[in-house]
């Protein structure tokens, strides 16, 4: 029980590092919270059900999450060299 209350907990912490920060690294830093969380989640009621199933979509969502950031690093990176900065304000920067 407690480790789902450690999971609610950085969920929160990264939902609000994603609706807050504006800065992209930390943002993508967020979504990687919330999907450590989600695991956290899920290996716990696998483990409270003795079921492997929980272990087995972790695993996944581990691979998700780690397409996830090179994608997200290379789009970053390649906005940051041309624009000199990693803010989300500017929704129209892709369209060039």
């Amino acid at each position: 029980m407690n480790y789902a209350v450690l999971a609610f907990i950085l969920f929160a912490i990264g939902a609000v590092a994603v609706l807050t920060r504006r800065n992209a690294i930390i943002a993508l830093m967020g979504v990687e919270l919330m999907l450590n969380s989600c695991n956290l989640a899920l290996v716990t009621f696998a483990r409270m059900h003795g079921d492997i199933t929980g272990q087995t979509v972790a695993f996944f969502v581990m691979v998700v999450a780690a397409a996830e950031v090179v994608i997200g690093l290379g789009i970053i990176v390649s906005i940051f060299r041309t624009r000199r900065s990693a803010s989300v304000d500017a929704p129209n920067l892709l369209k060039n």
